[in-house]
């Protein structure tokens, strides 16, 4: 029987990579978006490229309000999985709210909450759905797209900040608590990706120092999707680790900025 996968966010960026990652390597994928627009244009593309493939994608937003996980579009989802007799044996977590112009002083309560329930607890409800399947056939793969942020802190994202290091807390309880089902629990944290931010926002992205990487060049996402392939289908005894894909940004103390641009 193929192995299945389900990429969560992966309509557009560093998702359709690691959408592409999988495809090619035989896996039938299940991916997400968080409109039906979205996710139908997405699904036309892959289908496109990888005649093929079994894939499917899925519309299910995180949050019913910005205090409200949205359980019911995850119960439906994996019910319908059931029905198609689908079973993801490797799951990867990479949507996420930016949590973009987060000040402490101005923005409202209920924008920290809901950064925190997109990145943190709906997350969790996605994780309990699919390990429980999991757990029943023997075991399986669960990777987070995590962020070097959740150790180094960049301005106004105070709400994504907390929400990655309480991201990467959870990936090694639930290592810890799902090994013995022989669920696999890690993390990629990449730096800065290059992603279509870049196309429309050259100028910011020529001089923002998080560029300076010691290597020279920050991550694609072909990178990300690497990574993530290597803890999904190489990393056979490994669980609740982290793979830093940045560059090297988290070990150097400062970006040497060039004299001249």
């Amino acid at each position: 029987m193929n192995k299945t996968v389900l990429i969560t966010g992966a309509c557009i960026n560093t998702g359709v990579d690691i959408v592409n990652k999988f495809a090619e390597n035989g896996y039938t994928v299940i991916f997400t978006g968080r409109n039906h627009e979205k996710v139908d244009t997405a699904l036309k593309a892959y289908k496109k490229q990888f005649p093929k493939a079994e894939i499917y994608g899925y519309a299910v937003n995180s949050l019913i309000d910005d205090k409200t996980v949205n359980e019911k579009g995850l119960d439906e989802m994996f019910e319908d999985l059931d029905k198609k007799d689908l079973f993801v044996d490797t799951l990867v977590l990479n949507a996420a709210d930016q949590g973009l112009n987060m000040k402490i002083f101005e923005n409202p309560l209920t924008d920290f909450m809901r950064v925190i329930n997109t990145n943190v607890v709906w997350n969790y409800a996605i994780i309990e759905r699919a390990a429980f399947r999991m757990k029943r056939k023997g075991g399986g793969s669960i990777t987070f797209i995590n962020s070097n942020t959740a150790y180094r802190a960049i301005p106004d994202r105070i709400a994504y900040e907390t929400s990655k290091g309480g991201q990467l807390s959870m990936m090694r309880g639930l290592a810890f608590d799902l090994g013995k089902y022989n669920i696999r629990v890690n993390a990629v944290l990449p730096g800065m990706i290059k992603t279509d931010r870049w196309i429309t926002n050259p100028e910011f992205y020529k001089t923002v120092p998080s560029r300076f990487t010691p290597l020279g060049e920050v991550a694609i996402g072909k990178d990300i999707a690497d990574a993530v392939w290597y803890f999904a289908a190489l990393a056979n005894n490994t669980t609740g680790a982290e793979l830093v894909v940045d560059g090297g940004n988290t070990i150097q103390m400062y970006p040497i900025v060039p004299n001249k641009l």
